[in-house]
């Protein structure tokens, strides 16, 4: 399975455009922006439509599934299926999500536009071409499906984001998946009293092993931060931070090819 993060911060990017903080300085000098999360799987499977362009000229033509997370505009920006209208693509699109995703997409279409919505559910699956697709429960502001995604080559990916920690229901969905690769958000760094529904440095390695204890992340799972917020410390002390809980950061349109089942767990990385 190839996973190209097209995004990997949170609503308001890092750095935030408002903000004069110190990581969001550091940020500027070393030229590190990051895009509302988001991830192609295989060229065909999109994981949230974000609003903007993909970095680097990334092209969507392939893409014939769009799984969203939930409806905050983050991660649901209908305007980009105008674009694919624009684009006078001609193939069939489906575009999944919780039943408020597909009411926020649906003034976007055109009678003739060949989109399919179909509503999916925590605890609901769906073959998406060659691709397993499972919804599990997210913990979050409105209705959330977290994807848990199985690639023709048996390899696995978690995409959970945006959650508070993890619902037991979901928990137990991931009992001994041994996931490829994990891209789990970390929005809100050292700010600890945010009071959402999100995770920070002090949740996420908690998180991390609640899916240890259930055998979800096993030593050869590769986990990638993502949905990262500018209240993280600068980037290499937030590497280092990350690093002592068994995960990384990545850089907007790093690809991350798993091996799969067939590759003996093996990760590789471009």
């Amino acid at each position: 399975m190839q996973v190209t993060l097209l995004g990997t911060g949170a609503a308001d990017g890092w750095p935030n455009p408002w903000c004069g903080c110190a990581s969001c300085a550091d940020a500027r000098l070393h030229r590190q922006q990051r895009r509302p999360t988001s991830a192609l799987v295989d060229g065909v499977l999109l994981l949230d439509l974000a609003p903007g362009v993909p970095p680097d000229g990334i092209p969507l033509a392939g893409v014939r599934t769009v799984l969203i997370t939930h409806a905050h505009p983050d991660h649901c920006s209908p305007f980009s299926l105008l674009w694919r209208r624009w684009a006078r693509r001609p193939e069939k699109l489906v575009v999944v999500g919780p039943a408020p995703v597909l009411e926020a997409c649906r003034p976007w279409l055109a009678p003739d536009d060949p989109v399919d919505l179909v509503e999916i559910v925590p605890g609901g699956s769906l073959q998406c071409g060659d691709h397993l697709v499972r919804a599990l429960h997210g913990d979050h502001e409105v209705p959330t499906v977290l994807y848990d995604v199985t690639g023709p080559d048996g390899g696995r990916l978690l995409y959970a984001t945006d959650t508070g920690p993890l619902p037991e229901p979901t928990l137990a969905a991931a009992h001994g998946a041994a996931y490829d690769l994990v891209l789990m958000e970390e929005t809100f760094g050292d700010v600890v009293d945010h009071g959402t529904r999100h995770l920070d440095l002090a949740s996420f390695p908690r998180e991390l092993d609640r899916l240890r204890g259930v055998g979800a992340v096993t030593g050869q799972t590769d986990v990638v931060a993502v949905h990262l917020g500018h209240h993280n410390p600068p980037r290499h002390a937030l590497e280092a931070r990350l690093a002592a809980h068994g995960a990384r950061l990545v850089d907007d349109g790093t690809t991350i090819v798993t091996g799969g089942r067939r590759g003996a767990g093996s990760t590789g990385h471009a």
